[in-house]
């Protein structure tokens, strides 16, 4: 009878380590403050997942660390710190162009490396935004303050950053407007106390990318004027507008003239009845949300 010998063969299965996203399909966003529409939410399980500091036992990990955890899968685990002494990228999360400085009490704008191309620094204790702190780091795409106790942006601030698109300011104390980069196409101010004298007449005429404008619960008495053709959403709701005018959202000399691209303006909890301003609509697909009677 003929012998059968087993062979056993062993299958070892080496786990692929994911190269860090490119910059083009990152997928964190804005959060867009008590309202149903966001602008992006960067959801917990994404930032768990990305934002694991570094750590080497007994070595100094480089400042450069944009690109450190595309050649390294050693997942290095720092505190978090109220210590600003330290460099940027051990007190924050430095990840393939980003950075995150979320929730670790600073008062100003850390030193960035200069390929950061997204900055995120909610819910700290910022009071003021320098025109020094962006003056060379020219890749910024997207900057998020929201949560913070910024009273004061400097002239200039952010008039360097020609290719930002995305800039959140919620939830702060401003009472006035700086002045925006050119190709923004989201801006987000809600929950501050800006006043309408604290943004000018010219504000958002030039942002002709500008799709996304976020200015509720503030002190606004009227709506901004000279609002870009781009417009997609306007939120407004909770100030205290109290008038509006023929020409705030359409021509009064152009009565086929149609504003295109609009698709939401949210003015609830303003003391103001719409319904007697019904020639101020004549140009939009959809009626503003709030009271008519």
């Amino acid at each position: 009878m003929e012998t059968l010998q087993a062979t056993f063969f062993l299958f070892v299965f080496v786990p692929l380590v994911n190269p860090a996203p490119p910059l083009q399909q990152e997928s964190l966003q804005f959060y867009e403050y008590d309202t149903d529409v966001s602008m992006g939410s960067l959801t917990q399980q994404d930032y768990e997942m990305q934002s694991k500091d570094m750590r080497k036992d007994g070595t100094n990990v480089s400042l450069d660390t944009s690109l450190i955890l595309q050649s390294d899968d050693t997942q290095l685990d720092v505190p978090p710190t109220k210590d600003t002494n330290l460099p940027t990228c051990l007190l924050c999360v430095c990840l393939s162009g980003s950075v995150y400085c979320e929730e670790i009490d600073i008062e100003a704008v850390p030193p960035l490396p200069k390929e950061t191309a997204y900055l995120y620094a909610r819910f700290n204790k910022i009071k003021r935004i320098a025109a020094s702190d962006f003056a060379d780091i020219t890749t910024l795409r997207r900057i998020d303050f929201s949560g913070n106790r910024i009273e004061e942006i400097e002239d200039g601030a952010f008039s360097k950053l020609l290719l930002l698109e995305e800039l959140s300011l919620a939830e702060n104390r401003l009472v006035k407007l700086p002045v925006l980069p050119p190709k923004l196409t989201t801006f987000n101010a809600n929950q501050n106390r800006i006043k309408s004298r604290g943004i000018k007449a010219n504000a958002f005429k030039k942002l002709t990318n500008l799709a996304y404008l976020y200015l509720g619960h503030n002190a606004l008495e009227s709506v901004p004027l000279n609002l870009p053709e781009s417009l997609r959403i306007l939120h407004l709701q909770y100030n205290n507008i109290t008038t509006i005018t023929d020409d705030t959202f359409c021509k009064s000399n152009n009565t086929r003239y149609i504003r295109t691209w609009m698709d939401e303006i949210r003015m609830e909890g303003n003391p103001i009845v719409l319904a007697k301003h019904v020639n101020a609509f004549s140009c939009l697909r959809m009626l503003p949300v709030g009271t008519y009677y």
